[in-house]
């Protein structure tokens, strides 16, 4: 059966290489991005050198409305929608005693508020089909906390606990939801603190280096297959092993 994904943030990254797995698996794919049109242009050139149908859709997820408007719009270029990776977010380091409530809020809207609407908004089209994908990228700031991201960390905790929920509430319709908590991952996101801080990082991994995206992005992609069936409300850890110390 053909199946249509949207992949939100999907024009590098995590977000990229997951468009592509999916592509490979036969899903045609929707992909956004905020800014990096170009880029994500390149990554739905890639999409259809893998014989499959790609859109390119740009959205602001810090606001509501555009987070609804993109499933919709998705779903109507696709033909449908079975598949959602709730995936763009961004990161911002700063101390508790220096973050603004308009920090706060940004990071609410864009990295728990999105993927409810999101989800909210792509329910219809699962239910109709009788066959639905959600899986939620979080962290594992999510399951450890952060020194210089509580609104980060605190977000992507929310995540988790939505995951559950819906996963709880869609159950019945076929539909399972899932979140993936990556460790370290070398994207642009975080190359900047591996550039700086690389070798201690590493030390406290017991695989001793960060992932590639396309290690993440199997994981994703695998929870959204036929195979991952009778997976629904868990959280799995793709970190190296980082916990274990």
């Amino acid at each position: 059966m053909q199946r249509f994904a949207l992949v939100t943030g999907g024009s590098r990254g995590i977000g990229a290489a997951t468009a592509l797995k999916l592509a490979s698996m036969g899903c045609d794919v929707a992909i956004s991005y905020r800014t990096q049109r170009v880029r994500a242009e390149e990554v739905a050139a890639e999409i259809e050198r893998l014989g499959r149908k790609a859109v390119v859709l740009q959205a602001d997820l810090a606001d509501p409305a555009q987070a609804r408007r993109l499933v919709r719009e998705s779903a109507e270029a696709l033909g449908g929608l079975h598949i959602l990776v709730n995936n763009a977010g961004y990161s911002q380091h700063a101390k508790f005693a220096e973050l603004s409530l308009e920090d706060w809020d940004r990071m609410i809207r864009v990295a728990l508020t999105a993927p409810f609407v999101a989800a909210q908004a792509a329910f219809p089209y699962m239910r109709e089909a009788g066959f639905g994908r959600i899986v939620n990228v979080s962290s594992l700031r999510a399951l450890g906390g952060s020194s210089h991201g509580a609104h980060y960390a605190s977000a992507k905790a929310g995540l988790i606990g939505l995951t559950k929920s819906l996963a709880l509430e869609l159950a019945p319709y076929g539909i399972t939801v899932n979140a993936v908590c990556p460790g370290y991952t070398v994207t642009d996101m975080t190359r900047e603190a591996l550039a700086r801080n690389g070798e201690r990082i590493k030390s406290q991994i017991p695989l001793g280096r960060a992932a590639d995206p396309r290690e993440v992005a199997a994981v994703i992609a695998f929870l959204c297959s036929d195979e991952a069936s009778y997976i629904t409300g868990e959280t799995i850890s793709v970190n190296g092993g980082i916990y274990m110390r």
